[in-house]
């Protein structure tokens, strides 16, 4: 017991490492392709490059898994990863950038995938909750410093992309040095549409929604913030704020949900996404507190919705299907986040830095009209198993899903 607890805190050391990097690449990009010359456009291409490059990770992951085992496939990805950070550095070109942003989506997606699968196999009906707790715990405080690591040098510099990729070679460290036996592989992502959306048609828009939202936000929500006007570190703060709220506002709301129609929780936070949107918008917020303020209440109410849409699809499944419909889900949430940056980033260029909020704010809209209709179509579908509601972090793989469930043996 006391191996496996010790190996578990291991897994979250490397997985720690890896997203600190992880964090201080999303920031810097954006901000490192503005001080470049960059257009909105490109860096929206960035952006959707990773999200096509995860979705095929998702795909790809599991076999590679099967085929040369977690640790070697880790190492191997952790490699690539950490030498693809200074590609950037070294070829400050928006085609390589766009290529090179791809491919770390790739090797983010099967990493993520050999860390999960492997927390899965330590897991039981007894901590899998407390762990998958501090996994989320841990992501998200990690990801918000990694954010905040672009202040500790002139993000113009090589240095920072130095450090993401140091980081990246370290996480490798914990993960080659365990002496836990390798688990099985993970489970494949699969796509089928028309399954997914007569299960759960709230899911399945909700899904394809978020994806688009958040694809833009993460790619866009530097440069927004760049073309307003904030420092550095105010674009640091400004994006760390948003998870900050998103982290705090998680467990109520999904404690809430737990108790009501999800649906109706659902159009809670996109109205609550709504508000805070249009403000940021059209307020011509400009770096303080009251920026900081109404970014971290936007992430309140938005990031809890990819947790209550997966919750709400998987009430409506069979305890046997629900890692093959989060799996499909987070395919359709991939194709959204594809599309996001793609759509969202010309509009900016023409418009102007505020339609990245008016966009999500359309959005955000239209999800919540659905769900109202929805609510009125089907008052109280049969539910098969209402599980508790769990964060569920965008940046996972489907092996996360295996986490969520429970075992066959009784405890």
């Amino acid at each position: 017991m006391e191996s496996v607890r010790t190996n578990i805190t291991v897994l979250l050391i490397g997985a720690a490492i890896l997203m600190l990097g992880q964090g201080l690449l999303i920031t810097l990009l954006p901000v490192r392709g503005a001080m470049e010359g960059l257009s909105t456009t490109w860096i929206g291409a960035m952006g959707s490059a990773y999200y096509g490059g995860f979705a095929i990770g998702c795909l790809i992951g599991p076999g590679m898994i099967r085929n040369v085992g977690h640790i070697r496939v880790f190492a191997g990805f952790a490699a690539l990863t950490a030498a693809a950070a200074l590609i950037f550095q070294l070829a400050p070109n928006p085609w390589a950038w766009v290529v090179t942003r791809g491919f770390t989506g790739l090797c983010f997606a099967i990493l993520s995938m050999a860390i999960e699968s492997w927390l899965n196999d330590c897991s039981t009906n007894k901590n899998r909750g407390k762990i998958l707790s501090i996994y989320i715990i841990v992501g998200n405080v990690v990801m918000a410093g990694g954010q905040l690591m672009v202040n500790l040098r002139d993000p113009a510099g090589a240095t920072l992309f130095i450090m993401c990729s140091l980081l990246i070679c370290v996480s490798l460290a914990p993960i080659a040095l365990t002496n836990l036996q390798e688990p099985s592989p993970p489970p494949s992502a699969k796509l089928r549409i028309a399954n997914l959306y007569k299960l759960s048609p709230v899911g399945f828009i909700g899904c394809l929604v978020f994806g688009v939202v958040d694809g833009a936000f993460w790619s866009l929500g530097p440069v927004f913030a760049q073309e307003r006007g904030f420092s550095v570190a105010g674009i640091t703060f400004f994006m760390s704020a948003f998870m900050l709220g998103g982290t705090i506002l998680q467990w109520p709301i999904g404690w809430i949900s737990d108790r009501i129609d999800r649906r109706i929780m659902i159009v809670f936070c996109c109205v609550g996404t709504i508000g805070t949107g249009l403000t940021l918008a059209l307020s011509q917020t400009h770096e303080g507190t009251y920026a900081f303020a109404i970014a971290c209440l936007h992430g309140g109410f938005m990031f809890p919705l990819y947790g209550l849409i997966l919750a709400h699809a998987n009430d409506y499944a069979p305890q046997e299907k629900l890692v093959e419909i989060s799996g499909g889900l987070l395919l359709v949430y991939g194709l959204g986040a594809v599309l996001g940056p793609t759509i969202v980033s010309p509009l900016m260029d023409r418009v102007g830095e505020g339609y990245l909020f008016l966009a999500m704010t359309v959005l955000f809209g239209s999800l919540a009209l659905f769900s109202v209709y929805r609510i009125a179509a089907r008052p109280s579908g049969t539910i098969v198993s209402r599980a508790t509601f769990v964060p569920a972090p965008q940046g996972s793989s489907q092996a996360f899903y295996e986490l969520e469930t429970d075992d066959d043996e009784p405890e």
